[in-house]
């Protein structure tokens, strides 16, 4: 069964980085049609797609307001998915959580859609001050 499990959250001030890691299972890389994304969310609001890799081709994507400061990458011989984050903002608070789809048409999903992925790790937490 997959396992995901979310690392290197903290606080940082303004214009500072964090890169936040997201351990797997090792199945969870024997299927070569995964899915797997960041997600996050502050109270009172849905969780948000952040950005997205398809682990087949690597082709990756960005919310707007990430786009050129966010950077999603991963390892598979790590079993592991990374978020560069750089130049962070203060509305970049919020927990960050890790998602993955093991469907092999997951790549027909929406990317940003909470609903395109059934496994979840934990969260960790992102605090940016001004």
């Amino acid at each position: 069964q997959v396992q995901l499990r979310e690392s290197g959250g903290g606080s940082v001030q303004a214009g500072g980085s964090l890169r936040l890691s997201c351990a797997a299972s090792a199945s969870a890389y024997t299927y070569s049609y995964y899915c797997m994304a960041w997600f996050r969310q502050v109270p009172g609001k849905e969780r948000e797609g952040v950005a997205s890799i398809r682990t087949r081709g690597g082709i990756t994507y960005y919310a707007d307001s990430v786009k050129g400061r966010f950077t999603v990458s991963q390892d598979n011989a790590k079993n592991t998915l990374y978020l560069q984050m750089n130049s962070l903002k203060p509305e970049d608070t919020a927990m960050y959580y890790c998602a993955a789809e093991v469907r092999y048409d997951c790549y027909l999903t929406s990317w940003s859609n909470r609903a395109s992925y059934n496994y979840w790790g934990q969260g960790t937490q992102v605090t940016v001050s001004s």
